[in-house]
């Protein structure tokens, strides 16, 4: 999950329901706050620890104020042991920023340097050391009468911590025995400081047994409208620069006169998507992939040249420089053509199984598709996503980043799924003569059928029939002849190995090598067939590519598959 943007923070911040979350929780910690908060959101926890950072930086941003707030926000899921967690914090509240010149060290502390991560005590010294130290009180002067030759008042400022801990149902499973006393940081220091909680679930689900930490202070977070989740999607919308403003030129997909257009489209994507989520972040994102191609037709016919034709008397006036809005009928229009397209956006942009400008590319409309008639529109439009996403598929995505050694494993393990065992030592045995020049099978005309067996089953390759699966030590041995033979010339030189094939049986008992075996079965090139908690016999596997993909990677590496193959092409 990426970064909430500023524009989408501010306005959530500004939303009813994010709003009075905020002010409570600011009034709370500008007058007498209690030690423990526990801020609950049930839909969007992620939204709501980026208004509460926000709202702290504000509350620590403000010179005059009778509070001086310091504030650390931490979270459970990438904090998941208890150093990275008090490291964190402790950076946060003493204003320390790790630099990677002077060796990405941590706070190392004011005192006699000593590291304050070792256990809970430590870090309760260190959050003494921050607060009597480093945030030492500090008198402000608060001049009343200026101008009057009255005297100027001395009025003590309010030192106070915060610690923010988001996803805190994560510390129940990672960090349980922390649990209890960061509820209880304040007793335990004896400073001013405050523990804020963040969590989708109910404090009764974190709750340590034995009523071991105190109550907290609840401030539950309700539930967006429809109308505040649109309201804070079309914020995303970006305000148009002064040179765009003026500029008839500068016309794109977030023109200032799109802006109706784009309430309309939110509307109907929030239709399609909102019985899935209501996150209004992940519906700016999927927005942010399908608006460019639905709005695509508007700016197409803007830039053609005008022809007065009947169908196309809703389209904007081509002969003004500036871009109108469009039409209610474009409008209806452009929702009937892509409509179905938003579910689409959300099975694929949801999960992250790609990301949205890849979307956006393979699913962008054709060009002038508002001069196609309404009858054809529809097919044209799926006969365009259709030819790109042909184009954009790509057998061998990814392979090409796969180390060398991986590339290897793959060619053995595809021969290993596809001749069969009986046919190991004809197609890659060796003598020792041998060892040093490439044996071809030699592949003659194939026999015609004798008189009267014309009707008996013809044998089906096995290549057709699909993997087969072999044990390790026989991929192993197929690795070894194939390194042997296409790989000890563009070796780095190793004179330490002076027997024939030393070099090749030092990089196959390896560990690396099984790391890659190990790697490629998590990437499923590999499909492991015996049970992974089986410490009895060996693995096995079969081979997770196909023919065209192992010969691709046969080719970059110089083997000729063919010659390899029992039932050659």
């Amino acid at each position: 999950m990426g970064e909430i943007s500023p524009a989408l923070r501010t306005a959530l911040a500004a939303s009813p329901e994010y709003e009075l979350a905020v002010t409570h929780l600011s009034a709370l910690l500008l007058s007498d706050p209690p030690s423990f908060i526990f801020i609950h959101d049930p839909e969007n926890a992620r939204l709501t620890s980026s208004v509460v950072t926000s709202a702290l930086e504000s509350l620590a941003s403000q010179g005059d104020a009778p509070v001086n707030l310091t504030y650390a926000c931490v979270n459970a899921v990438t904090c998941f042991s208890s150093r990275i967690l008090f490291d964190t914090a402790l950076n946060s509240l003493a204003g320390w920023t790790p630099d990677w010149d002077s060796g990405a060290l941590n706070w190392p502390g004011t005192a006699d340097g000593s590291r304050h991560n070792e256990n809970f005590d430590s870090f309760v010294h260190g959050i003494q050391e921050i607060y009597t130290g480093a945030v030492a009180p500090s008198t402000g002067v608060n001049e009343t009468g200026k101008g009057k030759g009255k005297a100027s008042e001395h009025t003590q400022v309010t030192r106070r911590m915060v610690l923010v801990v988001d996803r805190a149902e994560r510390l129940k499973d990672n960090l349980p025995d922390l649990l209890v006393p960061l509820t209880r940081l304040s007793e335990l220091t004896q400073v001013d400081i405050t523990t804020v909680f963040i969590s989708e679930n109910q404090w009764q689900d974190i709750r340590p047994p034995l009523r071991a930490a105190p109550e907290p202070y609840y401030i539950d977070v309700p539930l967006l409208s429809k109308q505040a989740t649109l309201d804070i999607i079309a914020s995303s919308f970006p305000a148009p620069s002064p040179s765009e403003a003026t500029s008839s030129t500068a016309i794109s997909a977030y023109h200032p006169a799109l802006k109706p257009l784009y309430a309309g489209f939110i509307a109907t994507l929030y239709s399609a998507c909102g019985p899935f989520t209501h996150d209004p972040a992940e519906l700016a994102y999927i927005a942010a992939a399908r608006w460019p191609g639905f709005v695509q037709p508007v700016l197409d016919a803007h830039r053609r040249p005008h022809a007065a034709q009947p169908d196309e008397e809703e389209l904007p006036d081509e002969d003004d420089d500036t871009l109108a809005p469009p039409s209610e009928d474009v409008r209806l229009r452009l929702t009937r053509l892509f409509s179905s397209s938003f579910t689409a956006a959300l099975e694929a942009l949801y999960p992250r199984l790609t990301h949205a400008e890849h979307w956006a590319h393979t699913h962008s409309p054709p060009d002038d598709l508002l001069a196609v008639p309404p009858a054809h529109a529809s097919q044209a439009l799926y006969a365009h996503t259709t030819a790109l996403a042909a184009a954009q598929a790509d057998t061998g995505a990814g392979l090409e980043a796969l180390p060398r050694m991986a590339k290897f494993i793959l060619v053995a393990a595809f021969l290993a799924s596809t001749n069969p065992a009986r046919s190991d030592l004809r197609m890659f045995g060796r003598g020792l003569d041998e060892r040093t020049r490439k044996r071809r099978r030699k592949v003659g005309t194939p026999r015609k059928p004798k008189p009267g067996t014309t009707g008996t089953a013809v044998k089906i390759p096995q290549r057709l029939l699909g993997p087969t699966t072999f044990p390790l030590d026989r991929l192993i041995a197929m690795l070894g002849v194939l390194l042997e033979e296409n790989d000890a010339d563009v070796r780095p030189a190793a004179p330490q190995y002076t027997l024939p094939g030393e070099y090749t049986e030092m990089e196959i008992s390896r560990v690396a090598l099984q790391a890659n075996i190990m790697e490629l079965a998590s990437m499923r090139l590999l499909v492991r067939t015996s049970p992974s908690d089986r410490l009895d016999g060996t693995p096995t596997f079969k081979c997770g590519i196909g023919f065209e993909l192992a010969a691709k990677i046969a080719r970059d590496l110089g083997i000729v598959l063919n010659d390899l193959m029992y039932d050659p092409l």
